[in-house]
């Protein structure tokens, strides 16, 4: 749904955030708790403007969307291996509105869930020495990157790995599912984002495309497989609740042109020519929402907190532009300082604070590892714009 964005409001936290930011350092004894019942356990930089940090959050526009979206970044990851069924499906139970697979491609030709082809970091690949040999160095995206990749695996040799925690020592409780699970293909992802569908229709996928332009140059054409894939499941139109996204343009805009579905264009922390008034106009050419990091959307205020958010969301919703910014995460480790609580990395900080905090600037959705916690804040938030 579009409507005209409004202008900046100011925002001090009120009562019911006061309470239960104070409830967040208790909560996450309570959460590690719900996680183990179920079977488990960004950026900083300045922005577009500057954060006064001076104890007043304030809120931008309002969203395009009436219910802004809680996205499952990499699954429910912060209490599964990234990537893996298991972690979609905790994400569906946790309630999240859209489910987010990474995807690369094997040597034959199939998609599959990664957030980079170099598997080492996500999988115990290094523990084959039947596949010792296909260690090497490559320069993927201008970066010089050494270890196993998914383009010189074929799909059955890919099935012989299993995943592993990314971080273990942030997410030690995650380190006891290493080892239990497959690398799933897209097509099985599709599977199980379906069956949740079944309980939530208007659950959405949100798949992206990585290094589209390196694998482009060595034959791998992933847009035309990903294109394919959402054809032959009637997915490519321009309701399908899927929506694919790049951090890369020229990826973007060919997933534009071979399906009617909707388009994300990503934008890192180095990408600031897209942030502004022309990039924003080339990017509403072919896509309809950006997904910037949140160093883009609320700079971090010089006491730590949320300062004041920067102009990205309204001049982004002026050009009819959802925004989705990426990623927040729960642990002392990933938030910024003023939200930390106790100092251990492992442990949650005042994550509920921040969180509303990102909601308020009026953006779309945004992607989290935690999506019951940040779940907890879309809808703490929604309450408070309830009664203003």
């Amino acid at each position: 749904m579009r409507r005209t964005a409004t202008a900046a409001r100011r925002l001090s936290l009120t009562a019911p955030v006061l309470v239960l930011a104070l409830v967040a350092g208790a909560a996450p004894a309570a959460a590690e708790r719900h996680g183990a019942d179920h079977g488990h356990g960004h950026g900083h930089g300045h922005g577009r403007g500057h954060g006064h940090g001076d104890g007043h959050e304030r809120s931008g526009p309002d969203a395009l969307v009436d219910t802004p979206w809680v996205i499952a970044h990499r699954g429910a990851s912060a209490y599964r291996p990234e990537h893996t069924l298991s972690a979609y499906r905790l994400a569906i139970r946790q309630r999240a509105d859209v489910i987010e697979p990474d995807l690369v491609p094997t040597s034959d030709g199939h998609l599959v869930a990664r957030h980079e082809n170099e598997l080492s970091g996500t999988t115990d690949v290094a523990d084959h020495p039947e596949f010792a040999d296909r260690r090497t160095t490559k320069t993927i995206d201008g970066n010089s990157v050494t270890g196993w990749f998914s383009e010189d695996f074929t799909l059955e040799e890919i099935k012989t790995l299993r995943a592993v925690e990314r971080i273990p020592d942030i997410r030690p409780r995650n380190t006891r599912f290493d080892g239990r699970f497959e690398i799933p293909t897209f097509e099985e992802v599709l599977d199980t984002w379906k069956r949740g569908r079944r309980f939530d229709r208007d659950l959405q996928l949100i798949p992206e495309l990585k290094h589209g332009g390196y694998f482009d140059s060595i034959g791998l054409d992933t847009e035309k497989m990903l294109a394919e894939t959402l054809r032959d499941h009637r997915l490519d139109d321009a309701d399908s609740p899927v929506i694919v996204q790049s951090f890369e343009p020229e990826s973007a805009r060919e997933v534009d042109e071979r399906v009617d579905t909707r388009v994300v264009q990503l934008i890192s922390g180095a990408q600031e020519e897209l942030t502004t008034g022309e990039g924003l106009d080339r990017i509403a050419e072919y896509a309809d929402a950006i997904g910037p990091s949140l160093t883009w959307v609320l700079p971090v205020g010089e006491h730590g907190r949320a300062g004041d958010p920067t102009d990205l969301v309204a001049d982004a919703h002026e050009r009819g532009l959802l925004v989705t910014p990426y990623t927040l995460r729960s642990e002392n480790a990933h938030l910024p300082d003023g939200y930390d609580r106790g100092g251990d990395p492992t442990r949650y900080g005042d994550f509920l604070a921040y969180y509303v905090a990102v909601y308020r600037t009026g953006v779309d959705g945004v992607f989290s590892d935690n999506p019951d916690h940040l779940r907890w804040a879309r809808d703490l938030h929604l309450r408070i714009e309830r009664r203003r």
